[in-house]
């Protein structure tokens, strides 16, 4: 009766342990509403290799028939182990600040945003990557993704928990574009890896042959049909550069993005577009000039001539 006793006592600390295990897991991939969830959901791969192990216990649990002292014991090691990655995956200053920024530039656009992180960068000559959201957050195809700074692409594939961005600065990607203040319309294009200009740099061209570009000019989106897959007014980078060419049937010059594209974190997915255009209200502020300081130089007096003894 004392084995009998002993297995039923082992079995509901089993099943208990595994609840606990089970709930982890739940909580490691589960997304919310809330961005700091999907934040710590991300903690690299630490969390997720954690559970695809604990996972595995608890199937060698199902398929045991023996041994069940050192199920617990295994088991056991593997929760206390979960809750100290998971107490440990918390956004980091910088993914903080990430996250912050890109929801100061969605509050202001009105843009209703999934939070999610890069986790792995396209192979090959197409500029992607891929973030931890998906169809299960309520993203879809041909959504328009962003940071803090600005635009960052397209979502171009989604899965249940994933989805892949054609940054902007892909050869294949086109954006619509309005410059600052005036309007004037036209589309940017990305350099892709093999362009021979500067790093980074998109190229612009406008509708109007007649239009003047200059340096220093902003622009954000323009709306896409139906907001996809572009919303109207992400930031997209300023005027670095005229090149107009000979023989161009309108204005071309480099644009230099705002959005790092090599260094990418915490972005946001946009899912649904604002009710009003927001224009060029999102665009940061221009930078104000240090005021000039004036600093008095007082000339020290000239030093009087040193008299000798004479002998």
């Amino acid at each position: 009766m004392m084995g009998v006793r002993d297995t039923r006592r082992t079995r509901r600390v089993l099943i208990v342990l595994l609840a606990a295990a089970l709930a982890l897991i739940a909580f490691s991939y589960s997304d919310g509403s809330s961005p700091l969830l999907r934040g710590v959901r991300h903690a690299s791969g630490s969390v997720f290799g954690g559970v695809e192990h604990a996972g595995s216990s608890v199937a060698g649990f199902f398929g045991a028939s023996s041994g069940s002292g050192g199920q617990v014991q295994q088991l056991q090691s593997e929760v206390v182990r979960l809750r100290s990655q998971l107490s440990q995956s918390q956004l980091s200053h910088t993914e903080y600040q990430q996250l912050h920024k890109m929801l100061l530039l969605a509050g202001t656009g009105r843009y209703r945003v999934v939070a999610a992180s890069v986790i792995a960068v396209g192979q090959g000559y197409q500029q992607t990557v891929t973030v931890d959201a998906g169809s299960a957050d309520g993203v879809k195809a041909n959504e328009t993704v962003l940071n803090g700074q600005g635009l960052v692409g397209q979502v171009t594939a989604v899965t249940a928990h994933t989805s892949t961005v054609l940054l902007a600065s892909a050869s294949s990607s086109v954006v619509g574009v309005a410059l600052a203040p005036s309007g004037e319309l036209g589309w940017v294009t990305g350099p892709g890896l093999s362009s021979t200009g500067p790093d980074g740099m998109l190229k612009l061209a406008v509708i109007d042959s007649a239009a003047v570009l200059k340096p220093g000019e902003k622009m954000v989106t323009s709306a896409s049909v139906h907001d996809q897959p572009f919303v109207p007014g992400v930031p997209i980078g300023v005027i670095y550069k005229v090149i107009n060419k000979g023989g161009s049937l309108t204005p071309l010059a480099l644009v230099k993005p705002y959005v790092n594209l090599t260094s990418l974190g915490i972005v946001g997915i946009v899912v649904a577009p604002p009710r009003r255009s927001p224009k060029f209200s999102v665009l940061p502020p221009i930078p104000h000039p240090a005021p000039a300081i004036t600093v008095t130089v007082t000339p020290r007096p000239a030093p009087h001539p040193s008299s000798s003894g004479s002998g």
